[in-house]
């Protein structure tokens, strides 16, 4: 993980970029029996690129290094499927969440296009590394992040960033149905001030983009975890449609990309003032 801190932090915001990571261990790969493009088909292709001037604005951006497909850091830490192991998982494994069912854990069985992704099964051992080595780390650099803008600010925007495919996979509620260009989560109205969504909304809107709530993406781990109005913790996911700024087949940024970063910097240059005046805790 990466994280990037503006010279003085002048916002109640944190950007995360959770699923934008590339850099994929050797072992992986070779074990995997998807070929390398194949793989990357659940990347939050350059969303951290799109969202890299929040920064500038006085915000501090949280990036994963390591890709989504390898550990799923908007997932519980053990949201795991029991067949893809050689042994029987520990009772406080969660193998029944709807994530798992769907093939997409904290380790995914598959990726975006329905193809499994691995040749043989795993070890617990192995899931446990992952979860030591790159999702307590993201988590707790998160967590840091969060509390910090609380001390300073009472009050604290977390800016939850990804991006989807532009149509609704076999695996989803949504299949086969064009997406909205902007799809914003606040799980439906818990986990951010809902004025505040109303407003990034409207922002979007004034932008020429469609825009729907919480359908099909309502927020993850992430935005349920840290969601907190009555404590002044905000959290909001943002979905961008990927056929906005990308050739979705080739993974490549598209001639539309610098319009549409430019969109999303003009947010983020005008939301953090925003943020900076959310509700704060109570009681």
């Amino acid at each position: 993980m990466a994280v990037r801190r503006p010279l003085l932090q002048t916002a109640a915001m944190v950007v995360s970029s959770p699923h934008s990571g590339t850099n994929y261990p050797n072992d992986f790969v070779t074990g995997s029996a998807l070929d390398p493009l194949t793989l990357r088909r659940s990347e939050d292709s350059f969303v951290d690129d799109l969202v890299s001037a929040a920064p500038d604005f006085g915000s501090p951006l949280l990036k994963a290094l390591f890709p989504r497909v390898y550990i799923d850091v908007n997932r519980e830490p053990y949201e795991l499927d029991p067949q893809m192991f050689r042994e029987p998982l520990p009772d406080f494994v969660n193998a029944a969440s709807a994530r798992v069912a769907a093939g997409y854990g904290t380790i995914a069985r598959m990726v975006a296009t329905g193809a499994e992704i691995y040749r043989a099964p795993l070890t617990f051992a192995e899931a446990e590394d992952r979860v030591r080595r790159l999702y307590r780390p993201y988590h707790a650099a998160l967590d840091g992040l969060v509390d910090e803008t609380l001390a300073r600010f009472r009050r604290c925007l977390l800016l939850d960033c990804h991006s989807m495919p532009s149509v609704g996979s076999s695996a989803e509620k949504d299949a086969g149905r064009i997406r909205a260009d902007i799809i914003l989560g606040d799980c439906h109205g818990t986990s951010c001030e809902r004025a505040l969504t109303a407003e990034v909304a409207a922002f979007f809107t004034r932008e020429g983009f469609r825009v729907v709530l919480n359908d099909p993406f309502a927020g993850g781990f992430i935005t349920r975890n840290h969601g907190r109005p009555r404590q002044g913790r905000h959290a909001l996911q943002i979905e961008i449609n990927r056929a906005l700024y990308m050739n979705e087949m080739r993974l490549e940024r598209s001639a539309d990309f610098h319009a549409i970063k430019a969109v999303i910097t003009r947010l983020l240059g005008w939301i953090g003032p925003v943020a900076t005046q959310l509700p704060g805790a109570t009681g």
